[in-house]
């Protein structure tokens, strides 16, 4: 059995999670010092995790970085209530190869702040190769 719920006004965490896709670095507005972020690249054997707002946010700001600036969340649709949050969209970017895949990013909170964060792309193994640096070529000096 399936029970639903309709409000006429969006929870408070929507705003919170619109507000964290517009502007990456938000996220530390909204979120504890000790939050945790799994990974969209992360295995069974490999739970990449981070650790705590300083480690999200430059986990955050090497994505970006990695993609040239042209890293876009381009949400759809976002739910949210007093203790988790879904937002779905396409991730988009130009750099350093053209992409379009669809994400889904699963958040938790208590008392208002976000606590966890689950990235989770389509694929995965694609999204890491397409963030994987080159390695460096070998001098033929």
């Amino acid at each position: 059995m399936t029970t639903t719920t309709h409000t006429q006004t969006a929870h408070p965490h929507v705003e919170v999670l619109r507000a964290i896709y517009a502007d990456l670095p938000k996220l530390a507005d909204y979120a504890v010092d000790d939050i945790v972020l799994h990974r969209a690249d992360r295995s069974a054997e490999d739970q990449r995790v981070c650790r705590g707002i300083q480690a999200v946010l430059a986990h955050e700001q090497a994505l970006i970085r990695l993609t040239g600036n042209t890293l876009l969340m381009d949400v759809q649709h976002i739910t949210a209530n007093d203790y988790f949050g879904t937002v779905l969209g396409i991730l988009r970017a130009t750099h350093p190869q053209e992409i379009a895949m669809p994400f889904c990013g699963l958040w938790r909170f208590e008392g208002g702040r976000i606590v966890e964060h689950w990235e989770n792309a389509y694929r995965p193994a694609e999204l890491q190769h397409l963030f994987t640096p080159p390695a460096p070529r070998a001098s033929s000096d």
